[in-house]
């Protein structure tokens, strides 16, 4: 099958390079060139424009960083979809809000596409790796054609339901990520306040049963006082946005989401966005 890769920021630069070192026939495009370049050296074709990318792929990977880039390079009047063929598969793997993926499968369907939503959990060391894990909405016998190069990428495929449902998981488990790290770092915070070394704090605390696995990677980050963008803050923002959004559509309340959702705001204003997202630990031990 021939595939295409658009979108080549942190993780889709690497979970491109994943395909072509499993062999397969990729062509890339990102309007950045400097991850292009590296993946050409790695066997990579290219093209001067999304649509001339995809016009002849079977199956096109997205990695977008909003529903907004995803809606202009997609789905405007002359977007990707309107390039490839019928009965291609079109696999977004941004993070979008369940109702713009649903959007998408609608816009597809009227071009023929096939369409899966496919977020994935897991940052720049796991897409490294293919060690990500994917939620994906699309129905059985559509998952198993693309399978295959999932597995090349991922450790594990989690089919939740129709279109929109893996957007929907995703949302869920960043919800949790987001406000695991405030709560993380304000036991940390208060910790130190009452006299508990940070060092102790920041090896013990991971290892508890009521601390969130995750925080075990992060507090290297914390201890170092580093904070090397895995997964940037101001996506994590956006991504607290979508989920106030989707709350809104369901008219169900987010008490404390929202609150994360303003915590990670005011952390992007003191620019902080292009740091992990684990950085809203310095945010708040500087407010």
């Amino acid at each position: 099958m021939k595939i295409t890769f658009i979108g080549l920021g942190i993780m889709g630069s690497r979970m491109a390079a994943n395909l072509l070192k499993n062999g397969v026939d990729v062509t890339v495009y990102n309007r950045s060139k400097e991850p292009v370049n590296i993946l050409l050296e790695k066997g990579a074709k290219t093209a001067a424009t999304a649509n001339e990318a995809a016009k002849n792929a079977d199956i096109v990977f997205s990695m977008l960083s909003t529903p907004e880039v995803v809606d202009y390079v997609f789905l405007s009047e002359d977007g990707v979809l309107s390039a490839m063929k019928k009965n291609a598969i079109w696999v977004d793997c941004s993070t979008v809000n369940p109702s713009f993926s649903i959007k998408s499968k609608e816009a597809a369907d009227n071009f023929g596409i096939r369409f899966i939503d496919a977020p994935v959990a897991g940052t720049k060391p796991q897409a490294e790796h293919a060690q990500l894990a994917f939620f994906i909405g699309a129905e059985k016998s559509l998952l198993e054609e693309v399978e295959p190069y999932l597995n090349f990428m991922g450790a594990k495929v989690i089919n939740i339901g129709e279109a929109g449902k893996g957007a929907s998981f995703k949302m869920l488990v960043n919800i949790m990520l987001a406000q695991s790290m405030i709560i993380f770092s304000e036991a940390v915070l208060l910790g130190e306040k009452m006299g508990i070394s940070k060092e102790f704090l920041l090896s013990v605390i991971p290892n508890l049963v009521v601390a969130a696995p995750f925080t075990k990677f992060k507090a290297d980050m914390v201890r170092e006082d580093n904070y090397e963008v895995q997964f940037p803050l101001e996506w994590m923002h956006k991504d607290l946005h979508l989920a106030a959004v989707t709350a809104y559509e369901m008219n169900q309340p987010l008490y404390l989401a929202n609150v994360a959702k303003e915590l990670f705001a005011e952390a992007n204003k003191n620019g902080m966005g292009r740091l992990d997202f684990a950085a809203i630990h310095r945010y708040l031990e500087k407010k």
